[in-house]
């Protein structure tokens, strides 16, 4: 029998970040709250989102919660993925005390590869997307990875509740249809002007300065990089993550595994790990690119080379579309192309 489950609310698992010089402390928010897209806010909301994915969203879903909905189900996905991971790392490495010991060398050396391989993919997969939003940020001034704290009002579940809400994490342009316009207008309260940032996105792009209205001007431009972002990053994300898995079954690795370890208590020993961590990385790359010299064939020698740069084009491909905007207005002014010296006649 699955009991209700008390005091085990968000409030009690948010995480805070610390403010600013010059900034409030973030305690709570009391309406949708843009965010900027720096590291340290990216890091909270991923730990945010993912303590509350294998906490608080699942306690709701067992309770028959009345306020769960289709974010936290899509939140909670993380769980499956992250334990697959985990079995996937630990497949070849949990049984190895039962091999002999020229089997169990063998098995120890796929298995870590594999392990490898799984944060390799996952930490390219997920880098390679700026490969695509800080090019295109820089450009155009358009950052299609804007997260914002969205509030949500909850229903009443018992006699003692009021006032209840919870935190979501979106980002401005996740619906490429419905954008959230309106958290990018300016608070006039704190001294912004209304228009600041459509302001800066069209003077980025060549649309002039102290526009009447900038941001009807720049809402068609923003929605084509959105549209024209998502379908690079998707290409991107992968390409990269394929050469993460490749780069991970490189020999190099092996001598890292020889001294790897996770006992930062001893400093000397857990320095030298990282050291041999860094120098492995590199010689894998060298080797991915270059061929091994245990290659027999063409193909393998240069397979290294093929999907690296196949990884590259895709990218360079995926930001060129994505610069490529069509929907800038004209600036073409009606005093350009009519003559008030000449006649005209209306019918």
């Amino acid at each position: 029998m699955i009991l209700p489950i008390r005091n085990f609310s968000e409030k009690n698992l948010s995480f805070q970040s610390k403010p600013n010089k010059g900034e409030e402390a973030n305690v709570a928010y009391d309406k949708d709250t843009l965010l900027e897209n720096t590291f340290a806010n990216r890091t909270r909301i991923g730990l945010d989102k993912l303590t509350k994915a294998f906490t608080i969203y699942p306690a709701k879903g067992l309770k028959g919660s009345k306020n769960s909905n289709f974010y936290e189900f899509l939140t909670m996905g993380n769980v499956p993925y992250i334990i697959g991971s985990v079995t996937l790392m630990s497949i070849f490495n949990s049984v190895n005390s039962d091999f002999f010991p020229d089997a169990k060398s063998k098995a120890s050396k796929l298995g870590n590869k594999m392990a490898m391989g799984v944060i390799l993919y996952c930490v390219f997969k997920e880098l390679a997307k700026s490969f695509i939003t800080l090019p295109v940020k820089w450009k155009t001034g358009i950052d299609t990875e804007l997260p914002y704290a969205k509030v949500n009002y909850l229903l009443q579940e018992s006699p003692d509740d009021y006032n209840l809400t919870s935190i979501e994490y979106h980002k401005v342009g996740e619906s490429v249809d419905f954008p959230r316009w309106d958290q990018l207008y300016g608070d006039p309260k704190k001294g912004e002007k209304l228009n600041f940032r459509y302001d800066k996105i069209a003077e980025k792009n060549g649309l002039g300065k102290d526009l009447n209205d900038s941001d009807q001007e720049v809402k068609p431009m923003y929605k084509e990089v959105l549209v024209k972002s998502k379908l690079a990053k998707s290409f991107t994300s992968f390409m990269w993550a394929a050469t993460g898995v490749a780069l991970a079954f490189q020999k190099p690795w092996e001598n890292y595994f020889n001294v790897a370890t996770l006992k930062f208590w001893k400093p000397k020993e857990f320095g030298h790990s990282l050291k041999v961590l860094g120098k492995s990385f590199v010689d894998s790359i060298k080797e991915l690119y270059k061929g091994s010299p245990d290659s027999f064939s063409k193909l393998e020698r240069h397979s290294g080379k093929a999907l690296i740069g196949a990884s590259v084009l895709v990218t360079l491909l995926g930001i060129l579309n994505t610069l490529h905007i069509t929907k800038k207005p004209s600036n073409v002014k009606g005093s350009d192309v009519m003559d008030k010296n000449k006649e005209s006649v209306v019918s």
